[in-house]
């Protein structure tokens, strides 16, 4: 294993490691107040809680998902830690106030959110040098890149904008003018459309991919709740198209969507805050990380009924699910 630990990054896992880290069937939660990542077994059980680095947010997994990368707002780096021994293998350093991330299809380059510089940065995991840097609205969040590594989408939560970066001009091609304070993205598993959580606008706007323009909504209104207290984050689409998912945020609710028919069929209460989700591979539970109840609501996706909750770190944020 060859690492520079502190300086930039291990480059490459011992292939020992990478072979328990298969399936092991933990689940990460990283909580930004406490700065720890709580881990979950298979059977839901709290079994460790890992001290990391200043105000850990999204995360994501390597190529081989043998490793995991934790962005560490406060400290501006993105720590790397191994999967099957949360061991800590190393650290891209010098990135601004990380928020989000998403890791290309080549598995050597992460596109990053860079909330208080207004920009977003691509870095290489293999020199943990900055590649590229990108100007985008104020407060950026969400990155999403397209199976085919040609499209980036930003979310600028305060400028209202979705910015796509071409990967191989490397520039910024267009901003889309969505709703107010877009946070989160999916794609259909036909990357036809971008679904774009606009929060404090209550919906989800639809971007076709194609033409890169706005092509619907969907909006939500869970029963006792007013318009201004629905507040969309997290996101997700399931593997076969069917069904999203979507965290309220302050509604203290999921939604439960038919993607075709873009029509809510259900909201689910959970915790206070719901704004992290996360699917397991088989669809049949979904975890929602809720930011002010620190815990973490467990949904049967059957019955779309809470089975149970557990506590977790302060401010839960984001969800990782190794079980494939």
């Amino acid at each position: 294993m060859r690492c520079l630990m502190g300086l930039a990054l291990c480059v490459s896992l011992l292939s020992a490691n990478g072979a328990l880290a298969k399936g092991t069937g933990l689940i990460f939660i990283s909580n930004e107040k406490s700065s720890t990542i709580t881990v979950l077994d298979a059977t839901d059980q709290v079994v460790k809680t890992m001290e990391t680095c200043a105000r850990p947010r999204g995360m994501h997994f390597s190529q081989d998902r043998e490793a995991f990368y934790v962005a560490c707002a406060d400290d501006s780096l993105i720590a790397i830690y191994d999967v099957a021994s949360q061991e800590l293998l190393g650290r891209i350093i010098n990135v601004a106030q990380p928020e989000t991330f998403d890791l290309h299809p080549n598995g050597r380059h992460l596109y990053i959110s860079n909330e208080e510089d207004a920009t977003a940065t691509l870095f290489d995991l293999e020199t943990g040098e900055q590649l590229a840097e990108f100007e985008t609205g104020e407060e950026p969040e969400g990155v999403q890149i397209t199976a085919d590594g040609r499209l980036v989408f930003v979310a600028s939560e305060a400028a209202n904008l979705v910015h796509v970066i071409d990967t191989e001009t490397q520039d910024v091609i267009k901003d889309i003018l969505v709703d107010t304070r877009p946070r989160r993205f999916a794609l259909t598993p036909d990357e036809k459309e971008l679904w774009v959580s606009a929060e404090l606008a209550g919906i989800v706007d639809i971007i076709d991919v194609a033409t890169l323009s706005i092509t619907g909504d969907v909006a939500f209104l869970p029963a006792g709740f007013r318009k201004e207290q629905i507040t969309p984050v997290d996101l997700l689409i399931t593997k076969d198209g069917a069904r999203a998912y979507v965290a309220l945020g302050r509604a203290n609710h999921v939604a439960v969507v038919d993607v075709r028919q873009r029509k809510v069929l259900d909201y689910i209460l959970v915790g206070k805050r719901a704004w992290g989700l996360a699917l397991t591979d088989d669809g049949t539970k979904l975890y929602v990380a809720n930011g002010l109840s620190d815990d973490v609501s467990i949904i049967d996706t059957a019955t779309l009924k809470v089975v149970t909750s557990v506590p977790v770190g302060l401010v839960p944020y984001g969800i990782l699910i190794d079980d494939h």
